[in-house]
């Protein structure tokens, strides 16, 4: 049940939206998760600062995810997230932000697991 909201500073077209949700559903495989119940969320034209400065390119990247994974997982993913937002969007990894929220709680579908 993870769930990934990305927010990204510069504009990103439909076509863009869908490359980056369908890389996401293999990328979450690093952490253990299928794309069955993955939700992806993807805000565009986002006002970031990072160290006071406001961010022409960068992005924040939210994980969560029903259970937890291995520390070395959560490196890995964000090494992989870095990369894909550098490759789409031209977005460098010291303008990225990825934070990582496991869960012991997640209600879907009328009910909690």
């Amino acid at each position: 049940m993870p769930f990934i909201d990305a927010k990204i500073t510069t504009p990103v077209t439909p076509i863009q939206k869908e490359e980056i949700k369908a890389e996401l559903g293999k990328l979450i495989a690093t952490l253990n998760k299928t794309e069955t119940y993955l939700m992806v969320g993807i805000e565009d034209s986002y006002d970031l600062w990072l160290g006071g400065k406001k961010l022409d390119r960068g992005a924040y990247v939210s994980v969560s995810l029903y259970g937890s994974a291995p520390k070395a997982s959560y490196g890995r993913l964000t090494g992989q997230i870095c990369d894909l937002l550098s490759r789409k969007l031209g977005i460098p990894g010291e303008a990225v932000y990825v934070t990582y929220h496991p869960l012991s709680d997640w209600g879907w579908n009328g009910e909690n697991f």
